[in-house]
């Protein structure tokens, strides 16, 4: 697609410093959201948090309050997280889809499925010391086909995320064996500097991923920067014709100011525009990956 799908990643498990605009609550989550679609984004990816603490919250009642809040607030394609590293138990990573499934006020549309298994140890360098040396995040080929197909029964699609060139490798076989489908939306995970898991986020770090997107395959890519200023590569994205997933939630943007997610969506499509690269709607996006819809 020639337009430009920007998905805003609102909130992760983002603490509000150094940036007090990262959304806890329902209503400041579709707050955000419906500012980011008046800005140019079309798919809204969230987190439960703790309105007060910020803490992560896995309850389905949460989700779908903050499902029923988005749906009021906009038109923007829903897609909450799949309990990345929050929950090891498969039933318990999708229950909040399926308790989200049961009314088309809350009905998510899109989750990220993430194609890897990884040690999420961050690095401190100057310390010469890792934050936690038993991190792992676990995703078998096993666990992979039980989300998708979970979440697939109640009608919401799995997107893939590549961590590296393995996670691209994978691609193809999950296709042939139905965990994924095309036409793919596929995401290319770029980290900053001591959380190893990704690829560096810099030009040669995305040009490794990018030479090993299969070919052949009805795709749209994606680039996310965990702890990364993303807007750095804007450009090399945009020529590339590649999309965009960034936000408050991976990285704060104190290049900007105090900016929310909307100032940082602004940002981007400024600078899509100069590419000659309109921002896609929500209704194109749902047109292009076959979603149902509000």
């Amino acid at each position: 697609m020639d337009e430009l799908l920007i998905e805003a990643r609102l909130n992760e498990y983002t603490p509000r410093e150094p940036n007090p605009n990262v959304p806890f609550a329902p209503e400041e989550i579709a707050q955000a959201a419906a500012a980011c679609r008046d800005a140019g984004a079309s798919v809204a990816h969230f987190h439960a948090r703790d309105p007060e603490t910020g803490a992560a919250s896995t309850e389905p009642a949460v989700y779908c309050e903050i499902g029923r809040a988005l749906r009021a607030s906009s038109d923007m394609v829903v897609m909450p997280t799949l309990g990345a590293t929050v929950s090891t138990a498969i039933e318990e990573r999708f229950a909040h889809i399926l308790s989200m499934a049961k009314s088309p006020a809350t009905r998510a549309e899109l989750v990220p499925l993430d194609l890897a298994s990884a040690n999420t140890s961050v690095y401190d360098r100057g310390q010469r010391s890792f934050d936690n040396e038993d991190s792992l995040y676990e995703n078998t080929v096993a666990t992979l086909r039980a989300l998708s197909e979970g979440v697939r029964a109640v009608g919401v699609r799995p997107i893939g995320v590549a961590y590296s060139v393995p996670s691209l490798r994978l691609v193809e076989p999950l296709l042939e064996t139905g965990v994924l489908q095309e036409p793919l939306y596929l995401q290319l995970l770029l980290t900053r500097e001591g959380v190893l898991s990704g690829h560096p986020a810099t030009r040669r770090g995305l040009d490794a991923l990018l030479d090993f997107i299969p070919d052949g395959v009805d795709l749209e890519w994606n680039v996310l920067g965990y702890g990364s200023n993303l807007l750095e590569l804007a450009d090399v994205v945009l020529e590339r014709g590649g999309h965009f997933a960034l936000g408050l939630g991976d990285y704060p943007y104190l290049e900007l100011g105090t900016p929310t997610n909307a100032d940082v969506i602004a940002n981007l499509v400024a600078r899509a525009r100069a590419h000659g690269r309109e921002p896609a709607t929500p209704a194109r996006v749902r047109e292009r990956f076959g979603l149902i819809g509000p």
